[in-house]
């Protein structure tokens, strides 16, 4: 199995384990706690997996060659963690609430992916946001 199909495996069994685990958070802890833990634990597992990745420069060279994208994305990860449990507390279903977001998150990064990162899109994908809209409207109705 190749990277091609493993990162998508890892993606969606990562998917799986966070929406259980997001809706299974008890629903009276402080959600600020819970995402204490969960980036401690984060941080945990990725110095350690650290350890194990070699290159050729020096691990902490590595982090001049960083720029804000990865405070951004720092940002958007409490943004998600947050906006998730929230949505389960507010009593989304594990099923339709990850489906919703990832279908208007798909639709909303058509425009981004073709004006900033020169992406093509054919007459069949035009259908496919149809159908996808569609489909929006039938699960929330």
């Amino acid at each position: 199995m190749g990277i091609y199909v493993f990162s998508i495996v890892l993606i969606v069994v990562s998917n799986i384990v966070y929406n259980v685990c997001q809706k299974s958070t008890p629903p009276n802890a402080n959600p600020f706690s819970a995402l204490l833990i969960t980036y401690l634990t984060a941080a945990l597992l990725t110095l350690i997996a650290s350890l194990f990745y070699r290159s050729e420069k020096g691990y902490f060279h590595s982090f001049s060659e960083l720029n804000w994208t990865s405070v951004a994305l720092g940002g958007a990860i409490v943004g998600l963690e947050l906006g998730y449990l929230l949505a389960f507390r507010a009593g989304w279903n594990i099923s339709l609430g990850s489906l919703v977001a990832n279908s208007i998150l798909a639709l909303l990064l058509i425009p981004i992916g073709i004006l900033f990162y020169n992406e093509g899109f054919a007459f069949t994908q035009i259908v496919g946001v149809a159908f996808c809209m569609v489909g929006l409207i039938l699960i929330n109705t």
